[in-house]
């Protein structure tokens, strides 16, 4: 099972080969939704690929405030952790399981050497890079330009795609941490929008109309 969720997400970028060793030299592991995968501070001698479900990325200020820089899905990898690991430096980000994920975590020794050794990983390394630079220039775009119920309605899409769902479970306080705002304008925002006839709230609960 987990050489078959290997070929499926990463095969149309690592070699077959690549992928053996993988399956060989990484640690499959399970996490439940809620579950912290990579916490702040935290020594880092693993980089994770995400097989399936999906990861939200934070950063975490003086004051224990969260706040949502990215959301990982399966096929992917953690730039942030590799970053980590390249400068032998603990974990600047906390990783944090969206829903039930499966990853595999492969040693640094093996990233490092693969790095140097064979393209397909080199390209799926740069490739990630770019794309999550991109997406914390979005972030920053998104907390410094768009005002907070433009920030709360891509936030919702961006959840709904993630799950596949229209209808998304989650508790306002949930929404306000990762929005770094309060719980009072999250739910004057949401009813806004119900008002506007674009989601529908029931407990705990939005779904997108």
């Amino acid at each position: 099972m987990n050489k078959t969720l290997l070929l499926e997400k990463y095969s149309h970028i690592l070699d077959e080969n690549l992928i053996n060793e993988i399956a060989q030299k990484g640690i499959f592991k399970s996490f439940k939704t809620n579950d912290i995968i990579i916490d702040i501070n935290q020594p880092l001698k693993f980089i994770p690929l995400l097989l399936s479900g999906n990861i939200k990325i934070l950063r975490e200020d003086d004051h224990g405030n969260e706040l949502l820089i990215y959301f990982l899905e399966a096929g992917e990898t953690c730039t942030m952790s590799l970053t980590c690991c390249m400068g032998a430096s603990k974990s600047k980000i906390r990783a944090v399981a969206e829903k039930d994920s499966d990853l595999v975590m492969v040693p640094v020794e093996n990233m490092l050497q693969w790095f140097h050794n064979n393209e397909s990983w080199r390209t799926f390394i740069l490739e990630s890079y770019q794309i999550r630079f991109d997406e914390m220039l979005d972030a920053i775009d998104n907390i410094a330009f768009m005002k907070m119920d433009e920030r709360l309605t891509k936030y919702l899409k961006e959840k709904t795609k993630l799950h596949d769902s229209n209808t998304i479970n989650i508790k306002h306080q949930d929404i306000a941490e990762d929005l770094h705002t309060s719980r009072v304008v999250i739910s004057r925002l949401l009813k806004q929008l119900e008002n506007e006839e674009k989601i529908k709230l029931s407990r705990n609960k939005i779904e997108l109309l």
